[in-house]
């Protein structure tokens, strides 16, 4: 600790503050963006200099005024300075490009000079999830400090260097933690820091190798044509690689994890934070070094206004699983502490290190922990919680109250296990289910396993990370936030309030903590019955508005419950005699699930195969059999509900587009419902079709083109299309329009539709129609056969 004046002697944190430029890495975070409030709202005379890593949408400074000046947390400075905010900042606030993850922080000349002209840098860019890939975690929090500290050593007189780092940097031990380097600290390990940039660097290549292997790739292959099925080659293939980089960053997260614990540390995020002090303690050259080790960070007490948050933090996952009862239990030692810290102290303690100027003898550490003066018991938060949410429940989607359950605080591995063992059950299920030809609100069965599923996973992996602190018996020392405190003037005890021993944790956590959270998160906190159709009357309205001017669809298990193979059995046996007509119907039953195997891995192949069954049928009958086809079966399959769609895009002037795999002469009599249609044509030779299709099948990704060929030929943006579909193989079309919606879909699309919040339509067929399981046409007596040759 440095030396500090007496009270009466001291300046406060504004004087000392004033006229310095004060750079901030991780503006854009939770601790920064506070931090940045807090300069401008109370240290009025200095001036900021936030590195800022440049956007997609734009550079620092577009980034800055988009990701930081519009939070929330600056409303009260804004309503403060009325009209002269935007000035205000213009004139304080000169952000520069940095990327903590590159050497030399990614800053080019002239903001290199300004940060290594900086009288003060705060470091508080961090990757603060606890399940971060190792590399990751290593580029960020370990060598993320040790670059800016290279930077400003650039300078003829290095600025003082406050590193934001975390009191868990202690390890999970029992007993006292002290405000010191980990070098004088019992019981810490000996890992050294070098050997552990190179492993995580290594490891990078060796896992991205892995995942190349053929064995690999054909394991992702096969994962992705499961979860999508026939989704066509351009959208497995992005998905497989999609999983193959879900697999790399998974390895990469237990690697972390695995690491972290052999070495005595919760998880990557405390290991690579205790590997970046020791860097810092020993690389840091001439530049002056304090680090402040907060605690857990959660809202804020009182600055800039009670219960500010950005981002959900540790906790609050945890809590809103457990309000929605999705979490039975979760491991703990009730007597236990939970070290919570609100951010505004964190921020005040940060300035008031930094106005105490740089140390005079090596690095001063700083603790900013609640436990030690003004514990959390775990057992009375949860008490709180439940006590809470028992008078406030948060409702379900029938409009009913969810009862929290009491928790009972059973070990961890318990808890571990039980999810574990109820998660494989669930997917298991999911997976049979999935398999089943169900579709439409019977879909919806397996949609609620996943949904379980979902559930199951999240609460273990909030067990996994986080149920380490619920178990932690460290207790961190405050002496050297003690001393500080007892430095500063009553004005700055006011201003800068960082006394732990001040909070209320009844209070914090009823009045403050948990209404902020619960509004941050978007619950229902009142009863209704409306949620559900709300929702589905919204999409409808989004898809039915004016602007959007074109509407395609698919037609089978869309606009009619009936297939290629329905048309095909009615025409077939139409003008067979019964003897044939009964083998023609078994020997289709025979194959029905080979060719439904065939339809669900490749819908074009499967077109391909079982139109060949057409060859040799002469091309007029059929024509004249279509419309009969069409008035006694397809009229009777059809959706009243999904036809009526079609008309209702009509008469709003959007253009209607047909796109099907089904035969031209089976949907004439439909097509003037649609501007156009494009569908399957067999070739024809001498008045008899070929069997062979004229065209690539309308399938997969070849509908995609389709639409956008549409809307390019007629100067339509596809933003502003509808698509409706029922089936994975339809997924290009879908994703291909602004509004896509899946009708009575398969179990695949209804759990892609789930996920990304696609509209729903369920549509009926008419009733009275008699249910057949292999629709045959009214046979016409001393007809001809109309099939003939080697496709059947």
């Amino acid at each position: 600790m440095p030396e500090v004046p007496a009270i009466s002697e001291a300046p406060t944190i504004p004087e000392s503050l004033s006229g310095k430029r004060i750079a901030v890495t991780g503006a854009t975070g939770f601790v920064g963006t506070a931090l940045v409030e807090r300069l401008l709202r109370s240290v009025p005379g200095c001036e900021v200099i936030p590195v800022v890593r440049p956007g997609r949408r734009g550079g620092a400074e577009a980034r800055f005024a988009r990701d930081v000046v519009r939070n929330d947390c600056f409303d009260r400075l804004r309503d403060q300075l009325g009209d002269r905010f935007d000035d205000e900042v213009a004139r304080r606030v000169h952000p520069v490009a940095g990327d903590v993850t590159v050497d030399g922080v990614g800053l080019d000349q002239q903001a290199r000079e300004a940060l290594a002209s900086a009288d003060v840098v705060v470091h508080s860019a961090a990757t603060v999830s606890f399940d971060a890939p190792l590399d990751a975690a290593v580029e960020v929090n370990l060598l993320g400090p040790l670059r800016v500290a290279r930077a400003m050593a650039g300078g003829s007189s290095p600025g003082h260097l406050v590193a934001v780092s975390t009191a868990y940097v202690a390890g999970s031990r029992r007993g006292t933690a002290p405000e010191a380097s980990l070098e004088d600290t019992p019981f810490a390990s000996e890992a050294d820091w070098r050997a552990e940039v190179a492993s995580a660097h290594r490891l990078r290549g060796d896992t991205e190798a892995e995942s190349r292997r053929p064995k690999m790739l054909d394991r992702f292959r096969r994962e992705a044509a499961s979860e999508l099925g026939a989704a066509g080659t351009p959208l497995l293939a992005a998905r497989a690689e999609r999983q193959r980089g879900e697999w790399v960053r998974n390895e990469l997260v237990e690697a972390g994890r695995a690491r972290a614990r052999m070495l005595g540390w919760p998880d990557a995020y405390a290991f690579t934070k205790a590997m970046a002090e020791r860097a810092l303690v020993a690389e840091r050259g001439e530049v002056p070094l304090s680090i402040v080790r907060p605690s857990i960070i959660e809202s804020a007490l009182a600055e800039p206004k009670p219960g500010w948050i950005r981002g959900f933090r540790m906790a609050e996952p945890v809590i809103i699983s457990y309000a929605r009862g999705l979490l039975r239990e979760f491991p703990g030692l009730p007597e236990g502490i939970i070290d919570v810290i609100p951010v505004d102290m964190v921020v005040a303690a940060v300035l008031a290190v930094a106005a105490a100027g740089p140390p005079a003898d090596g690095p001063d550490f700083y603790q900013v922990a609640s436990g030690s003066r003004n514990p959390l018991r775990y057992g009375q938060l949860v008490d709180l919680v439940q006590g809470w949410f028992t008078e406030h429940p948060i409702y379900d989607s029938h409009g009913q109250p969810i009862v929290v359950p009491e928790w009972s605080f059973p070990g961890r591995g318990r808890v571990q296990r039980q999810l574990t063992r109820a998660t494989k059950v669930l997917k298991g299920t999911e997976r049979a289910l999935s398999a089943l030809p169900v579709r439409g609100r019977r879909a919806e069965v397996a949609g609620k396993l996943e949904e379980r599923r979902g559930q199951a996973e999240r609460a273990l992996s909030y067990v996994e990370l986080y149920g380490s602190y619920a178990e932690c018996e460290t207790v961190f020392q405050v002496q050297h936030l003690t001393s500080l405190w007892e430095t500063l003037s009553e004005d700055d005890r006011r201003l800068f309030c960082f006394d732990p021993s001040v909070i209320d944790w009844s209070r914090y956590v009823r009045e403050v903590h948990l209404p902020s959270i619960v509004t941050h998160a978007r619950v229902r906190t009142a009863p209704s019955r409306k949620g559900r159709s709300q929702r589905s009357e919204r999409g409808r309205s989004a898809v039915l508005a004016p602007e959007r001017h074109l509407a395609a669809f698919d037609l089978e298990n869309t606009l009619i419950s009936s297939n290629v193979v329905d048309s095909y059995a009615w025409l077939a046996t139409r003008h067979l005699p019964d003897l044939a007509r009964a083998k023609l119907a078994a020997r289709l039953m025979v194959e029905a699930p080979s060719l439904l195997a065939l339809d669900r891995r490749d819908r074009g192949d499967f077109l391909r195969f079982f139109y060949r069954r057409y060859e040799g049928a002469p091309v007029s009958r059929l024509r004249e059999d279509a419309w009969e086809l069409f008035n006694t079966l397809l009229m009777t399959k059809a959706f009243p509900s999904g036809l009526a769609r079609v008309r209702e895009h009509r008469r709003l002037g959007h253009r209607t587009l047909l796109i099907t795999g089904a035969l031209d002469l089976v949907i004439e009599p439909i097509r003037p419902l649609f501007d156009e249609v494009v569908c399957a044509k067999l070739g024809e030779r001498n008045g008899r079709l070929t069997g062979e299709m004229v065209a690539v099948p309308p399938t997969g990704e070849a509908r995609a083109l389709v639409i956008a060929e549409y809307a390019a030929r007629h100067g339509l943006d596809l933003g502003q299309a509808v698509a409706y579909a029922d089936s994975t193989s339809d997924l290009p079309m879908l994703e291909a329009v602004g509004y896509p919606v899946a009708v009575n879909p398969e179990t695949k699309l209804a759990a892609v539709a789930r996920k990304r919040g696609w509209h729903l339509e369920h549509w009926n067929r008419a009733p009275g129609a008699r249910p057949t399981l292999l629709p045959m046409g009214p046979r016409i007596r001393g007809g001809a056969r109309p099939m003939a040759g080697r496709g059947r």
